[in-house]
């Protein structure tokens, strides 16, 4: 059946029976591909019979279909023209593993971060009402999407717009750790009116859901129900309710996507879906199978398990949570992924998990540290983003003491530009009061960990990567250390940043450049003393650092040697521009922007050819 698919067209020529088919196969093509590639599995695995469906109701390259999160694309583009090279996914030069308008039109807009589909919806619809367009939108909203706020600014608001639009609720009943909060209730209730579905469906089936009987009906129900009910909470926003829908029931679910559409009125279809569906270890560990590098496709297992520096960070924040009762944590549906999770289990009543809500995290945790507490806010960097006005407003302003943990910084790779950590730096030095901490090595994020929590007041952050500790594994957690001695060049840097740096000033060594490396410990505020020292002497500076260029620790050194009176001859900042990079390994990203040791040599010795200098 795969092989016969080359567009959505396609699909409308298939029964039923081929449809369950080509279903089957398209499980089997997801796992095979994510058990090399890595990805989000279990949550693509759930929806497969939701893509196949929305496929064919909509015109997926006129009407607006919108994934909130996008990770659940995977069906959806396999069915928009990608299947060729669906083995590229998340590769570098190959296929996203989010919806990216770039790839196909049939990706509606890029969706790697959650909650806001149903406001981008809005906007779609209204443009398409103001231009007098005639085009369908669809927002398919994860039930783990649902637990960020914004979703439920778009649906108040798209009900009082009154515009069509249908919101497809795909309930799994897990997010990427179990779902939490009063919706989570609320959603289980809702699935336990099966007869009230079952007694809907036939209705449907006597009259046909697009007749005339049907529709009046329907509407007369709805007047009914609102006047005799408090009925649940979709209702009570003002958006019309349909299901729950048997998820993987392809011809009920169909239907009922055809009856949602028709409609012509904000509508939400609730749709039950089985994370991991179709494959024995990621139905029973579906939050393991959210997202997974390459694994071992018979039995689940992963090819290569290495310890994080959130795994170090984990341990240590038990340790410290031990013999201080003070100390909380607070996660966005990441206490896996931040290594919360044996926290968790420890210190269950001083652990929160406030599902997709980084703005009530951060405000949350001002609470407590006002009244005593000490919060840990563990959280990727890419995800604090939607945090700012927080960390300004409930956070700086007061002094308050709260630590943040931001995970993923830097270059994350293979999820690509909406998940890459590079921004942290620009905002976060911009928050007053703010104190960033770059360790090196899981030594240093030890040491630095417990100076946050018990040497510093006001908001601090620790920021480090994603993944394990490279060669260096010193503890030199000062503000600025000198760790190696040279004439010609000063090349700092922070972080694992200093590991490609030192390999780059051995091999400039050998080619007659000697450099002064300077690794920073605190990219905010910066100390200055031992970087100011070595430029006195060198004059020349090389910045590597794997964030945007725009208020970089770079741009912040050139300031402080021109605050001292010292004039640099030369200078040059490696950075990632403007910050948006594709999808692809980390080795390869920072082969690609220049920032491995090969190329900091090829920029520092273009920088000391400058002046025409000879350097033996």
């Amino acid at each position: 059946m795969l092989e016969a698919i080359h567009s959505p067209d396609d699909l409308k020529k298939l029964n039923y029976t081929e449809l369950n088919q080509l279903c089957r196969e398209i499980r089997t093509l997801l796992v095979d591909t994510v058990s090399k590639t890595g990805g989000h599995l279990a949550s693509n695995l759930g929806t497969v019979e939701l893509s196949v469906a929305l496929n064919r109701v909509y015109d997926a390259s006129k009407d607006r279909i919108l994934f909130d999160v996008g990770h659940q694309c995977y069906t959806h583009k396999i069915l928009n023209g990608r299947m060729e090279n669906f083995g590229t996914l998340r590769q570098f030069g190959g296929i996203s593993g989010f919806p990216k308008p770039y790839e196909s039109d049939a990706d509606a807009f890029i969706a790697g971060h959650a909650s806001d589909s149903v406001s981008v919806a809005l906007g779609m619809a209204k443009a398409r009402s103001l231009l007098h367009q005639n085009y369908d939108v669809c927002a398919v909203i994860g039930d783990g999407a649902l637990t960020g706020g914004l979703a439920y600014e778009g649906i108040e608001n798209v009900a009082a717009s009154l515009e069509p639009i249908v919101i497809i609720l795909n309930d799994n009943a897990m997010s990427i750790n179990g779902n939490v909060g009063g919706m989570t209730r609320v959603l289980s209730r809702m699935r336990l009116s099966e007869g009230y579905s079952g007694l809907k469906k036939k209705y449907r089936d006597l009259v046909g859901i697009d007749s005339d009987v049907y529709r009046f009906g329907h509407r007369v129900k709805e007047e009914l129900k609102k006047k005799l009910f408090a009925g649940n909470m979709f209702s009570a926003l003002g958006l019309n309710y349909l299901g729950p829908i048997d998820g993987h029931d392809l011809k009920e679910l169909e239907s009922a996507i055809r009856l949602a559409k028709s409609l012509r009125m904000p509508v939400l279809l609730h749709v039950i879906t089985q994370k991991g569906k179709g494959c024995h270890y990621a139905e029973a560990h579906p939050d393991i199978y959210h997202g997974i590098g390459p694994f071992n496709k018979v039995n689940g297992k992963p090819l290569s398990v290495t310890e994080g520096f959130g795994d170090v960070m984990g341990k240590e924040l038990c340790a410290l949570a031990s013999q201080d009762e003070r100390i909380t944590a607070i996660t966005a549906a990441m206490s896996d992924g931040t290594g919360l999770f044996a926290f968790s289990q420890h210190f269950p009543t001083r652990f929160f998990d406030v599902g997709i809500a980084e703005g009530h995290a951060v405000s949350m945790a001002a609470g407590m540290a006002k009244q005593g507490l000490i919060p840990v806010f563990a959280v990727y960097s890419s995800f604090l983003q939607r945090a700012y006005d927080m960390l300004l407003h409930d956070v700086s302003l007061q002094k308050l003491h709260v630590v943040f943990c931001v995970d993923r910084a830097g270059i994350v790779g293979n999820d690509g530009e909406t998940h890459n950590g590079v921004f942290d730096i620009a905002f976060l030095s911009t928050v007053p009061g703010m104190k960033i901490f770059c360790p090196s090595s899981f030594r240093e994020l030890k040491a630095m960990l417990r100076t946050a929590i018990y040497d510093c007041d006001g908001p601090v952050a620790i920021r480090y990567p994603r993944g394990g500790e490279c060669d260096y594994r010193e503890e030199n957690p000062a503000p600025e250390v000198l760790l190696r001695e040279g004439r010609d060049l000063t090349i700092a840097a922070y972080g694992t940043m200093i590991n490609p740096v030192l390999a780059a000033a051995e091999k400039l060594a050998e080619d007659g450049i000697t450099c002064d490396v300077v690794k920073i410990g605190v990219a905010s505020p910066l100390d200055g003393e031992v970087l100011t020292a070595s430029l006195r002497k060198t004059r020349s500076f090389l910045m590597a650092e794997d964030v945007c260029r725009s208020n970089c620790v770079g741009e912040h050194v050139i300031a402080l040697c021109q605050q001292k009176g010292i004039a640099l001859q030369r200078c040059s900042l490696l950075n990632l521009g403007e910050g948006i990079l594709p999808q692809g390994s980390v080795k390869e990203l920072m082969q690609a922007c220049g920032l491995d040791s090969a190329g900091i040599c090829r920029s520092a010795v273009a920088l000391m050819e400058k002046d025409g200098q000879a350097h033996e």
